[in-house]
Protein backbone atom coordinates (compact mmCIF):
# COMPACT_ATOMS: atom_id res chain seq x y z
CA UNK A 1 0.00 0.00 0.00
CA UNK A 2 1.20 3.53 -0.72
CA UNK A 3 2.15 5.60 2.33
CA UNK A 4 -0.32 8.07 3.80
CA UNK A 5 0.27 11.83 3.62
CA UNK A 6 -0.05 13.60 6.99
CA UNK A 7 -0.32 17.38 7.26
CA UNK A 8 1.30 19.17 10.21
CA UNK A 9 -1.67 21.14 11.42
CA UNK A 10 -0.90 24.41 13.17
CA UNK A 11 2.76 24.14 14.27
CA UNK A 12 2.00 25.92 17.56
CA UNK A 13 -0.58 23.27 18.44
CA UNK A 14 -0.32 19.64 19.47
CA UNK A 15 -0.30 18.26 15.92
CA UNK A 16 3.50 18.03 15.35
CA UNK A 17 4.27 16.35 18.68
CA UNK A 18 1.43 13.85 18.23
CA UNK A 19 2.63 12.94 14.74
CA UNK A 20 6.05 12.22 16.24
CA UNK A 21 4.44 10.17 19.02
CA UNK A 22 2.47 8.18 16.44
CA UNK A 23 5.67 7.31 14.53
CA UNK A 24 7.42 6.32 17.78
CA UNK A 25 4.54 3.92 18.52
CA UNK A 26 4.13 2.71 14.92
CA UNK A 27 5.05 -0.91 15.66
CA UNK A 28 2.96 -1.47 18.78
CA UNK A 29 0.01 0.36 17.21
CA UNK A 30 0.39 -1.48 13.86
CA UNK A 31 0.33 1.73 11.86
CA UNK A 32 0.72 1.83 8.08
CA UNK A 33 3.60 3.80 6.56
CA UNK A 34 3.07 7.56 6.50
CA UNK A 35 5.03 10.73 5.83
CA UNK A 36 4.58 14.39 6.75
CA UNK A 37 4.18 17.30 4.35
CA UNK A 38 7.05 19.62 5.31
CA UNK A 39 8.33 20.81 8.67
CA UNK A 40 11.38 18.58 9.12
CA UNK A 41 13.20 20.95 11.48
CA UNK A 42 10.01 21.79 13.36
CA UNK A 43 9.27 18.10 13.88
CA UNK A 44 12.74 17.54 15.33
CA UNK A 45 12.06 20.27 17.88
CA UNK A 46 8.59 18.94 18.64
CA UNK A 47 9.97 15.43 19.17
CA UNK A 48 12.59 16.77 21.61
CA UNK A 49 9.93 18.71 23.49
CA UNK A 50 7.92 15.51 23.74
CA UNK A 51 10.95 13.62 25.06
CA UNK A 52 11.24 11.49 21.93
CA UNK A 53 14.62 10.75 20.42
CA UNK A 54 13.32 9.87 16.99
CA UNK A 55 15.06 10.41 13.64
CA UNK A 56 13.45 12.71 11.06
CA UNK A 57 14.45 12.08 7.43
CA UNK A 58 13.81 14.35 4.45
CA UNK A 59 12.90 12.30 1.39
CA UNK A 60 12.22 13.19 -2.25
CA UNK A 61 9.28 10.92 -3.09
CA UNK A 62 6.55 8.79 -1.57
CA UNK A 63 8.45 5.68 -2.67
CA UNK A 64 11.43 6.91 -0.66
CA UNK A 65 9.10 7.63 2.24
CA UNK A 66 7.82 4.06 2.23
CA UNK A 67 11.38 2.73 2.36
CA UNK A 68 12.47 5.16 5.09
CA UNK A 69 9.45 4.69 7.35
CA UNK A 70 10.90 1.78 9.32
CA UNK A 71 13.97 3.77 10.37
CA UNK A 72 12.79 7.39 10.50
CA UNK A 73 9.79 9.70 10.24
CA UNK A 74 9.83 10.71 6.56
CA UNK A 75 9.16 14.30 5.49
CA UNK A 76 8.44 15.48 1.93
CA UNK A 77 8.73 19.17 1.09
CA UNK A 78 11.16 21.97 1.96
CA UNK A 79 8.73 24.32 3.75
CA UNK A 80 9.59 24.60 7.43
CA UNK A 81 9.37 26.92 10.41
CA UNK A 82 10.29 27.43 14.03
CA UNK A 83 8.66 25.50 16.86
CA UNK A 84 7.00 27.79 19.40
CA UNK A 85 4.21 25.75 21.03
CA UNK A 86 1.23 27.64 22.36
CA UNK A 87 2.05 30.80 20.37
CA UNK A 88 0.16 30.66 17.07
CA UNK A 89 0.93 33.26 14.42
CA UNK A 90 0.54 33.95 10.71
CA UNK A 91 3.81 32.32 9.71
CA UNK A 92 2.71 29.13 11.43
CA UNK A 93 -0.64 29.30 9.66
CA UNK A 94 1.17 29.64 6.33
CA UNK A 95 3.22 26.53 7.14
CA UNK A 96 0.05 24.65 8.10
CA UNK A 97 -1.57 25.63 4.80
CA UNK A 98 1.49 24.63 2.80
CA UNK A 99 1.58 21.26 4.52
CA UNK A 100 -2.13 20.71 3.88
CA UNK A 101 -1.71 21.52 0.18
CA UNK A 102 1.30 19.21 -0.13
CA UNK A 103 -0.45 16.28 1.54
CA UNK A 104 -3.68 16.76 -0.41
CA UNK A 105 -1.99 17.04 -3.80
CA UNK A 106 0.06 13.89 -3.22
CA UNK A 107 -3.10 11.98 -2.31
CA UNK A 108 -4.95 13.34 -5.35
CA UNK A 109 -2.11 12.38 -7.67
CA UNK A 110 -2.25 8.81 -6.38
CA UNK A 111 1.27 9.00 -4.96
CA UNK A 112 -0.10 8.78 -1.40
CA UNK A 113 -2.71 6.31 -0.21
CA UNK A 114 -4.76 8.98 1.54
CA UNK A 115 -4.47 12.13 3.61
CA UNK A 116 -4.59 12.64 7.38
CA UNK A 117 -4.98 16.30 8.34
CA UNK A 118 -3.64 17.79 11.58
CA UNK A 119 -5.73 20.23 13.64
CA UNK A 120 -5.63 23.88 12.54
CA UNK A 121 -6.73 27.30 13.77
CA UNK A 122 -9.28 28.42 11.17
CA UNK A 123 -9.16 32.12 12.05
CA UNK A 124 -5.42 32.29 11.48
CA UNK A 125 -5.70 30.33 8.24
CA UNK A 126 -8.23 32.87 7.00
CA UNK A 127 -5.64 35.60 7.56
CA UNK A 128 -3.24 33.88 5.15
CA UNK A 129 -5.76 33.35 2.36
CA UNK A 130 -7.60 30.17 3.34
CA UNK A 131 -11.10 30.81 2.03
CA UNK A 132 -12.89 27.73 3.36
CA UNK A 133 -14.95 26.98 6.50
CA UNK A 134 -12.58 24.11 7.29
CA UNK A 135 -10.19 21.53 5.93
CA UNK A 136 -13.05 19.27 4.85
CA UNK A 137 -14.26 21.87 2.35
CA UNK A 138 -10.70 22.49 1.14
CA UNK A 139 -10.08 18.81 0.42
CA UNK A 140 -13.51 18.48 -1.20
CA UNK A 141 -12.82 21.42 -3.53
CA UNK A 142 -9.42 19.96 -4.42
CA UNK A 143 -11.17 16.69 -5.28
CA UNK A 144 -13.81 18.45 -7.41
CA UNK A 145 -16.58 17.39 -5.01
CA UNK A 146 -19.38 19.76 -3.97
CA UNK A 147 -19.12 20.73 -0.31
CA UNK A 148 -22.60 19.33 0.39
CA UNK A 149 -21.45 15.93 -0.85
CA UNK A 150 -18.44 15.77 1.46
CA UNK A 151 -19.99 14.20 4.55
CA UNK A 152 -18.38 14.41 7.98
CA UNK A 153 -18.45 11.19 9.97
CA UNK A 154 -17.09 10.96 13.50
CA UNK A 155 -15.90 7.48 14.37
CA UNK A 156 -14.52 5.84 17.48
CA UNK A 157 -14.35 2.35 18.94
CA UNK A 158 -17.83 2.71 20.47
CA UNK A 159 -19.78 4.76 17.94
CA UNK A 160 -20.01 6.30 14.47
CA UNK A 161 -22.08 9.45 14.02
CA UNK A 162 -22.82 11.85 11.15
CA UNK A 163 -24.12 15.39 11.74
CA UNK A 164 -26.38 16.37 8.82
CA UNK A 165 -25.88 20.06 9.59
CA UNK A 166 -22.50 21.11 10.96
CA UNK A 167 -21.28 24.62 11.74
CA UNK A 168 -24.61 26.46 11.69
CA UNK A 169 -26.63 28.06 14.50
CA UNK A 170 -29.03 25.67 16.19
CA UNK A 171 -31.91 28.03 15.40
CA UNK A 172 -31.23 27.59 11.68
CA UNK A 173 -31.31 23.79 11.68
CA UNK A 174 -35.09 23.33 11.13
CA UNK A 175 -34.93 25.60 8.08
CA UNK A 176 -31.94 23.76 6.59
CA UNK A 177 -33.25 20.24 7.10
CA UNK A 178 -35.09 18.68 4.19
CA UNK A 179 -36.06 15.24 3.02
CA UNK A 180 -33.71 15.66 0.05
CA UNK A 181 -30.76 16.56 2.29
CA UNK A 182 -31.27 13.51 4.50
CA UNK A 183 -31.62 11.16 1.54
CA UNK A 184 -28.63 12.60 -0.33
CA UNK A 185 -26.23 12.39 2.58
CA UNK A 186 -27.52 9.06 3.87
CA UNK A 187 -26.77 7.53 0.46
CA UNK A 188 -23.19 8.82 0.71
CA UNK A 189 -22.89 7.44 4.24
CA UNK A 190 -24.15 4.01 3.21
CA UNK A 191 -21.73 3.87 0.28
CA UNK A 192 -18.86 5.03 2.51
CA UNK A 193 -19.53 2.31 5.08
CA UNK A 194 -19.58 -0.28 2.34
CA UNK A 195 -16.43 0.90 0.55
CA UNK A 196 -14.24 2.15 3.39
CA UNK A 197 -15.35 -0.08 6.26
CA UNK A 198 -16.36 -3.26 4.44
CA UNK A 199 -19.91 -3.29 5.88
CA UNK A 200 -22.00 -4.97 3.17
CA UNK A 201 -25.42 -3.86 4.40
CA UNK A 202 -24.89 -0.89 6.72
CA UNK A 203 -27.57 -0.10 9.28
CA UNK A 204 -28.39 3.60 9.49
CA UNK A 205 -30.20 4.90 12.58
CA UNK A 206 -31.76 8.29 11.80
CA UNK A 207 -32.16 10.63 14.78
CA UNK A 208 -35.23 12.69 15.45
CA UNK A 209 -34.87 16.44 15.71
CA UNK A 210 -37.28 17.11 18.57
CA UNK A 211 -37.56 15.64 22.09
CA UNK A 212 -39.32 12.26 22.16
CA UNK A 213 -39.27 12.26 18.34
CA UNK A 214 -41.89 15.01 18.38
CA UNK A 215 -44.55 12.95 20.18
CA UNK A 216 -46.78 12.76 17.09
CA UNK A 217 -46.46 16.46 16.38
CA UNK A 218 -46.96 17.80 19.89
CA UNK A 219 -43.28 18.85 20.14
CA UNK A 220 -42.65 19.60 16.49
CA UNK A 221 -43.63 18.06 13.18
CA UNK A 222 -40.25 17.69 11.43
CA UNK A 223 -40.23 13.96 12.17
CA UNK A 224 -43.51 13.41 10.31
CA UNK A 225 -43.00 16.03 7.62
CA UNK A 226 -39.29 15.66 6.75
CA UNK A 227 -37.50 12.77 8.43
CA UNK A 228 -39.97 9.89 8.08
CA UNK A 229 -40.43 10.46 4.30
CA UNK A 230 -36.63 10.42 3.90
CA UNK A 231 -36.41 7.09 5.73
CA UNK A 232 -39.15 5.66 3.54
CA UNK A 233 -37.26 6.73 0.40
CA UNK A 234 -34.02 5.19 1.65
CA UNK A 235 -35.71 1.92 2.51
CA UNK A 236 -37.34 1.82 -0.92
CA UNK A 237 -33.80 1.97 -2.37
CA UNK A 238 -32.68 -1.01 -0.30
CA UNK A 239 -30.82 1.03 2.34
CA UNK A 240 -31.35 -0.29 5.86
CA UNK A 241 -32.49 2.94 7.52
CA UNK A 242 -34.57 3.16 10.69
CA UNK A 243 -36.10 5.92 12.78
CA UNK A 244 -36.78 8.68 13.56
CA UNK A 245 -35.20 7.65 16.88
CA UNK A 246 -35.36 9.83 20.01
CA UNK A 247 -31.76 10.91 20.48
CA UNK A 248 -31.88 10.67 24.28
CA UNK A 249 -31.97 6.86 24.12
CA UNK A 250 -30.20 6.11 20.83
CA UNK A 251 -26.68 6.21 22.29
CA UNK A 252 -27.18 3.82 25.21
CA UNK A 253 -24.94 0.74 24.97
CA UNK A 254 -27.76 -1.65 24.07
CA UNK A 255 -29.07 0.66 21.37
CA UNK A 256 -25.63 1.11 19.79
CA UNK A 257 -25.47 -2.60 18.96
CA UNK A 258 -28.46 -2.22 16.63
CA UNK A 259 -26.87 0.13 14.06
CA UNK A 260 -23.57 0.90 12.31
CA UNK A 261 -23.95 4.68 12.23
CA UNK A 262 -26.25 7.25 13.80
CA UNK A 263 -27.23 10.11 11.51
CA UNK A 264 -27.90 13.16 13.64
CA UNK A 265 -29.75 16.33 12.71
CA UNK A 266 -27.24 18.83 14.10
CA UNK A 267 -23.65 19.21 15.28
CA UNK A 268 -23.88 18.59 19.02
CA UNK A 269 -26.42 15.80 18.66
CA UNK A 270 -23.64 13.84 16.90
CA UNK A 271 -20.51 15.11 18.63
CA UNK A 272 -21.57 15.07 22.27
CA UNK A 273 -22.06 11.28 22.48
CA UNK A 274 -18.98 10.58 20.34
CA UNK A 275 -16.74 12.74 22.54
CA UNK A 276 -18.30 11.42 25.74
CA UNK A 277 -17.55 7.84 24.69
CA UNK A 278 -14.37 8.14 22.60
CA UNK A 279 -12.80 11.55 23.23
CA UNK A 280 -9.18 10.41 22.96
CA UNK A 281 -9.80 7.99 20.10
CA UNK A 282 -12.31 9.86 17.93
CA UNK A 283 -11.64 10.29 14.22
CA UNK A 284 -13.18 12.73 11.76
CA UNK A 285 -13.50 10.95 8.40
CA UNK A 286 -14.83 12.60 5.24
CA UNK A 287 -17.11 10.36 3.18
CA UNK A 288 -17.96 10.98 -0.47
CA UNK A 289 -14.43 11.81 -1.67
CA UNK A 290 -12.34 9.99 -4.30
CA UNK A 291 -9.45 9.95 -1.77
CA UNK A 292 -9.35 8.78 1.84
CA UNK A 293 -9.28 11.66 4.31
CA UNK A 294 -9.25 11.44 8.10
CA UNK A 295 -8.33 13.77 10.95
CA UNK A 296 -8.09 13.43 14.75
CA UNK A 297 -11.35 14.68 16.25
CA UNK A 298 -9.82 17.38 18.42
CA UNK A 299 -8.46 20.86 18.02
CA UNK A 300 -5.06 22.51 18.26
CA UNK A 301 -5.03 22.52 22.09
CA UNK A 302 -2.61 25.46 22.20
CA UNK A 303 -2.81 25.56 26.02
CA UNK A 304 -1.09 22.18 26.42
CA UNK A 305 1.10 22.13 23.30
CA UNK A 306 4.71 21.23 24.03
CA UNK A 307 3.94 20.18 27.62
CA UNK A 308 3.82 16.40 27.06
CA UNK A 309 0.16 16.38 28.12
CA UNK A 310 -1.66 15.77 24.83
CA UNK A 311 -2.96 12.25 24.19
CA UNK A 312 -1.90 10.76 20.85
CA UNK A 313 -4.80 8.30 20.72
CA UNK A 314 -6.91 10.19 18.19
CA UNK A 315 -3.96 10.87 15.88
CA UNK A 316 -2.99 7.20 15.97
CA UNK A 317 -6.61 6.20 15.34
CA UNK A 318 -6.88 8.62 12.39
CA UNK A 319 -3.75 7.18 10.76
CA UNK A 320 -4.89 3.61 11.35
CA UNK A 321 -8.41 4.26 10.02
CA UNK A 322 -7.06 5.98 6.89
CA UNK A 323 -4.73 3.06 6.27
CA UNK A 324 -7.49 0.49 6.63
CA UNK A 325 -9.80 2.40 4.28
CA UNK A 326 -7.03 2.92 1.72
CA UNK A 327 -6.22 -0.79 1.79
CA UNK A 328 -9.87 -1.70 1.17
CA UNK A 329 -10.09 0.71 -1.74
CA UNK A 330 -6.85 -0.63 -3.21
CA UNK A 331 -8.09 -4.22 -2.97
CA UNK A 332 -11.25 -3.30 -4.90
CA UNK A 333 -9.50 -1.28 -7.61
Amino acid sequence: MKPLAVSLGDPAGVGPELICEAWARRVEERLPPFFVGGGAGLLREAARARGLGIPIEAVASTADAAQAFARALPVIGDHDGGYDPGRPDRSGASLALGSLKEATLLALSGEAGGVVTGPVAKALLAEVGFDFPGQTEFVARACGVAAEDAVMMLAGPSLRTVPLTVHVPLAAVPQILSTELIVRRARIVAEGLRGDFGIRSPRLAICALNPHAGENGRMGDEEQRIIAPAIATLRSEGINASGPHPADSLFASRARSTYDVAIAMYHDQALVPLKALDFDRGVNMTLGLPVVRTSPDHGTAFAIAGKRLADAGATIAAIRMAGEAAARRASCA
